[in-house]
C-alpha cells in the first residue's frame, strides 16, 4: 500500500475575510487540505475548505497522492484528507492512526461501494452472472485485441490502489488488468463502449453517476473479510489472499494528529461535516455530464445549505 510521497504542488486559497473570525485566538498558519483526482473528492474537499474559510481559517489546497498522502499527515505537512474510503483505504487509515500520527475524525456521510462493475447487455454473452464464477468461463467475451484471448478488465488509476491484479490472480480468473490513467479516462471507456455494446468490465464506484445513467450490475464475489486479505488461508483459494470482493462502508475523514491541539474550532467542525450519496451524486453529474465549474458547484452547495454549515460553525 506504501508508495512514494508525491505532492505536485499547493493551491493557496485566500482566507475568508471576516470581522470577528469564529476562531481568532487559533493558529493563523494554513490548514493544508489534500486534492485528488475525482469529481466527487474535489468536490468533497472544497466544500469543507469553504466552510472553514467562513469560520475565519487560512486554507490551503495540496495537491497529493490517494494512498501516499498519509505521509505528508503524518509528518504534519498535510493536515486534512476528506476521503477515505473504507473500500481501498481502510488498511492505510488503519495503519496511520496506529502509529498515533493521524487521526480518524470521522465519517463524511457518505457510503461507499467500488467494485467490478458490467453493463446489462453483457449477461446475454456471459450467462451466470453477476456471480463472479461466470468469468471463469466466459473471459473471453471480455477481450480485446490487445488482451485476446484473456478477457480486459479496465481498473482505476494505479494510485487507487484495490488490490485488483492480486484478486484476478487468487481467483484465476483469465483477464489482464488495464489500468485507466485518470477518473475521466475511466468513464470514457464506459461511455465510449456502452454506445457501441462493447464488452466491457470495469472499476465502477458509488457515490457517482454512472450507475444510475447506465444499466448495469456489480459482480458479486465471494464477500469480504479482514482475513481475506489478510491470511492466505481464509477464502476459496487456500494458498493466496485478495480472493474475494472489495470492501464496502463510509467514506472517512483523515486528519494529522496535530490538528486538534492546533486548531481545535476547525476540528469540531471537521467532526460535524455531514453529507449524503444523493448530494455528492448530484454534484459530481453536475460537473461531469453537465460541464459545470466544481467551484461554482461548490458555491451553490454553499448559498443552499447556509443554516446547515452554520450550524456546524456555531457549534
Amino acid at each position: 500500500m506504501t508508495r512514494k510521497f508525491n505532492i505536485l504542488g499547493a493551491l493557496a486559497l485566500a482566507a475568508a475575510t471576516s470581522s470577528a473570525p469564529a476562531w481568532a485566538a487559533e493558529s493563523a498558519d494554513p490548514i493544508r487540505l489534500t486534492l485528488h483526482d475525482w469529481s466527487g473528492q474535489l468536490i468533497n474537499t472544497k466544500i469543507m475548505g469553504s466552510i472553514l474559510g467562513e469560520a475565519g481559517y487560512n486554507i490551503e489546497y495540496v495537491q497529493a497522492d490517494y494512498i501516499a498522502q498519509f505521509a505528508g499527515l503524518k509528518t504534519g505537512d498535510l493536515h486534512l484528507a476528506m476521503e477515505i474510503w473504507e473500500t481501498t483505504g481502510r488498511e492505510a487509515l488503519d495503519e496511520a492512526t496506529g502509529s498515533g500520527k493521524v487521526v480518524n475524525a470521522g465519517e463524511t456521510g457518505l457510503m461507499a461501494i467500488e467494485e467490478w462493475w458490467y453493463p446489462a447487455y453483457m449477461e446475454d454473452r456471459c450467462p451466470g452472472l453477476p456471480d463472479w464464477q461466470a468469468l471463469k468461463n466466459c473471459a473471453e467475451e471480455f477481450a480485446t485485441a490487445e488482451t485476446a484471448p484473456n478477457g480486459r478488465y479496465v481498473g482505476g488509476p494505479v494510485t487507487w490502489g484495490g488490490f485488483d491484479e492480486e484478486r484476478v490472480e487468487a481467483l484465476e480468473l483469465e483477464f489482464e488488468v488495464v489500468h485507466a490513467g485518470t477518473d475521466a479516462a475511466l468513464f470514457a471507456e464506459l461511455e465510449s463502449a456502452y454506445q457501441r455494446q462493447d464488452p466491457i468490465v470495469l472499476w465502477i464506484y458509488t457515490p457517482h453517476w454512472a450507475p444510475s445513467k447506465y444499466e448495469g450490475k456489480f459482480v458479486e464475489f465471494p464477500a469480504y473479510s479482514p482475513e481475506c486479505y489478510a491470511d492466505p488461508a481464509v477464502g476459496v483459494n487456500p494458498d493466496m489472499a485478495y480472493d474475494c470482493g472489495k470492501p464496502r462502508g463510509p467514506i472517512w475523514k483523515a486528519a494529522w494528529a496535530g490538528l486538534p491541539e492546533k486548531w481545535p474550532g476547525a476540528y469540531e467542525i471537521i467532526q460535524s461535516y455531514r453529507i449524503s450519496n444523493g448530494e455528492m451524486s448530484a454534484m459530481v453529474s453536475e460537473v461531469d455530464l453537465g460541464g459545470a465549474d466544481i467551484d461554482a458547484v461548490v458555491s451553490g452547495w454553499m448559498a443552499a445549505n447556509k443554516d446547515r454549515w452554520s450550524g456546524w460553525i456555531a457549534n
